[in-house]
Order: structure tokens, then C-alpha cells, then sequence
């Protein structure tokens, strides 16, 4: 079954918090200014971005059971922090929940919170909206949004940076996969000086 954005934005708001609903919109919002700022399809950012908090609350054994029962989910997620596990689930009932097939939004959708080598230009948009929207506020927050205006590389990096110092201060692990895009998002500025000065 197709739903309409409204039908969508009613199922998947009440499945969380009116806080966390806020934040969504937030990051709706945001995907779109983004999208339209860096040449990304505005409709498929907004789309991704209603769905990519949708399995946050739920339990823990519901998320770990659609885990385990997709084939093109991540086992080795489990291995890791419950926190990273929401994107892999959203990822998965995107399309058995909601008819939402499209590679590209679900993409976005799986890698809002870890980031991944060779990231899609939707992929950088939803995840940099996730970090900027406007009820953010954590430290560093005005810095990954100062960069997010000289290019979505620069304040993704910015938001990965602020992610691995947190958790380095809280002696927790890191996710392989979020320091790999980091780096792999500073070889692409690198890439792209060098094509500006041949």
C-alpha cells in the first residue's frame, strides 16, 4: 500500500514522542532547504526525512526481530550499539510498512545516523538535516551549521567530528562505519580542491 505524505506524517507521528515528532519535522524542513540549497530532489528529502526516526521507540526485541529476519540488514549491527540500530529497521519497514521503494530514499533513511563511504548526495542532506535542524542544541551545534553553509562535505564532517569526540569523552565505542565517511568525506574535499586548481 501507497500512502500520501498526510497519511504518512499521521502514521509515523504516532509512533513517538511529541518531542521527537517536533525534531522530525525539523529535519523535514531542513532536508528540503538543503536539498534545494545543494541540487538534491527536494520530495524524496522530505520523504526519507518523515521516515527516518520512525522505528526509534520501538523495543528493543522488535527492532532486533526485523533485524534478523531481513536478509539485507546488517547483522553485524546487532554486535553494536542499540542507538545505530533504528536506521537499519527504518530502512527495512520503509518498504514493507509503508510501499516506500525507492533505493535512493531508503538509503537515506539507513544512513542518517552512521554515515557510509561514498555517500549519495540525499544521503548527505538527510543526515546533515538530522544534525542542523532548528530544535537542535548541543554543544558545537552552531559550528556543524556554520559549515553546513560552505558545503554539505564540510558540515557533515563537522557533525561527525562532534559525534566521535562525545563519544571518546564517554570512553564508548565508535562505529567503524562513522569514522570510515568522515574520512572518505575529507578525501572528497581533497578531490574536489584539486579539480578546482588543474
Amino acid at each position: 500500500m501507497k500512502y500520501s505524505r498526510e497519511q504518512l506524517m499521521e502514521a509515523v507521528s504516532g509512533q513517538m514522542p511529541e518531542k521527537r515528532w517536533k525534531h522530525t519535522l525539523g529535519v523535514m524542513h531542513t532536508s528540503v532547504e538543503l536539498a534545494k540549497r545543494y541540487g538534491a530532489d527536494p520530495d524524496k528529502a522530505e520523504l526519507a526525512a518523515i521516515l527516518h526516526d520512525v522505528a526509534k521507540y520501538w523495543p528493543v526485541r522488535q527492532m532486533e526481530e526485523v533485524i534478523r529476519n531481513y536478509p539485507e540488514c546488517d547483522q553485524e549491527l546487532l554486535e553494536h550499539d542499540k542507538q545505530l540500530w533504528h536506521s537499519e529497521v527504518g530502512y527495512c519497514v520503509a518498504a514493507r510498512d509503508y510501499g516506500v521503494d525507492d533505493p535512493e530514499i531508503r538509503n537515506a533513511i539507513r544512513w542518517h545516523t552512521s554515515g557510509r563511504v561514498g555517500m549519495s548526495l540525499l544521503d548527505k542532506v538527510v543526515c546533515l538535516a538530522d544534525y542542523i535542524e532548528p530544535g537542535r542544541d548541543f554543544p558545537g551545534v552552531e559550528h556543524i551549521r556554520k559549515q553546513a553553509k560552505k558545503s554539505l562535505e564540510q558540515g557533515l564532517i563537522a557533525g561527525f567530528d562532534s559525534t566521535i569526540s562525545l563519544l571518546l569523552e564517554k570512553q564508548k565505542v565508535i562505529f567503524p562505519l562513522t569514522v570510515l565517511s568522515r574520512n572518505d568525506l575529507i578525501q572528497q574535499l581533497k578531490q574536489k580542491k584539486t579539480e578546482v586548481h588543474e
